[in-house]
């Protein structure tokens, strides 16, 4: 399987300045806050969605180095993609992430919260410093989108009669979003057409929605070590995705089981029982393998290099991660 370190090798240096300059950005007056926020940046992350904004960049800009105002990007990427995991990890009560405590069971609901919207001024504040209107409207839309994504979750907490639309545009609020968008700022940033930035936009759109299908999926066969949290969390929390979605249309005890929220002795292990004797999550990997197909297709028109080649790997790392 291709690792994480091979697979953004024509970036490795542009993310190891990046976390060093993440470290040097989220500067606060109050040590906690600071305490808090760094340790995320320090936690192990993969680092996906900055490392996608580095790509792009070298890819659309040739011989030349990203610019300072991409490399800005790809930092305010990963500070918005790091204040959503302070944030879902209170609303899961999540306490590890990365195998690692989590920022509320080190400091408390109240820090973890206010870390992240901390996390989420000074994202917005890098941002408008950018100075391209387009840039600030396509970033904003994602914060918004983070919000819409946890209210919506909330709202369909153990809800049976949720669509696949309606989980699919759910995953497109918290994880394809970023992606679809700051794919498209750092388009918008290389001066490419509005055509090509559309393609971008499609391309992150179809990996993120691939990620997140296969983020699911793993809830129900990873390991605890693999997952840095206890596998079958979602949904234990009743947070119904695709395998539970198309498990429920062959195994109507599992509706059952769910709309009284696993609460009698032994609901969740059937559950568990039920989803993986099912096609739930066959159908769930087959779904993904057709985003991470449309991912590639979108970067048709993005010229041959290094850093093009390392993109479509993106989309068969996200896949790889199954096996």
């Amino acid at each position: 399987m291709t690792s994480v370190t091979s697979l953004f090798a024509p970036v490795d240096a542009d993310l190891v300045v990046l976390v060093e300059n993440l470290k040097n950005l989220v500067s606060a007056r109050h040590p906690v806050l600071y305490a808090a926020a760094e340790h995320l940046f320090q936690a192990g992350g993969k680092r996906v969605r900055p490392a996608i904004v580095l790509l792009l960049s070298r890819a659309l800009l040739g011989q030349q180095e990203p610019t300072s105002r991409h490399r800005r990007l790809a930092e305010i990427t990963e500070m918005i993609h790091t204040a959503s995991l302070l944030h879902d990890d209170v609303v899961d009560s999540s306490d590890v992430r990365r195998g690692v405590p989590t920022v509320h069971s080190l400091f408390g609901n109240r820090i973890a919260i206010q870390a992240g919207d901390f996390l989420f001024a000074q994202a917005s504040w890098y941002l408008a410093n950018l100075d391209n209107l387009e840039v600030v409207k396509l970033l904003s839309e994602v914060i918004k989108d983070f919000a819409e994504g946890e209210i919506q979750q909330g709202l369909n907490c153990f809800d049976t009669h949720q669509s696949l639309e309606t989980y699919l545009e759910k995953s497109y609020y918290k994880t394809a979003s970023l992606m679809a968008n700051s794919a498209k700022a750092t388009g918008v940033l290389s001066n490419a057409s509005p055509q090509l930035n559309q393609e971008l936009y499609c391309y992150g759109r179809c990996v993120g929605l691939a990620f997140q299908i296969v983020d699911d999926i793993l809830d129900f066969t990873g390991s605890e070590d693999d997952l840095g949290k206890p596998a079958g969390s979602d949904l234990k929390s009743g947070n119904l995705t695709a395998p539970v979605l198309f498990a429920m249309e062959e195994t109507p005890y599992l509706k059952v089981l769910l709309e009284r929220q696993l609460k009698e002795p032994g609901d969740l292990e059937e559950a568990l029982m039920l989803i993986h004797n099912s096609k739930g999550i066959e159908r769930s990997r087959k779904l993904a393998e057709q985003y991470a197909q449309k991912a590639r297709e979108h970067l048709a028109e993005v010229p041959p290099s290094e850093s093009l080649q390392a993109l479509v790997d993106v989309t068969d790392y996200t896949l790889k991660r199954l096996h």
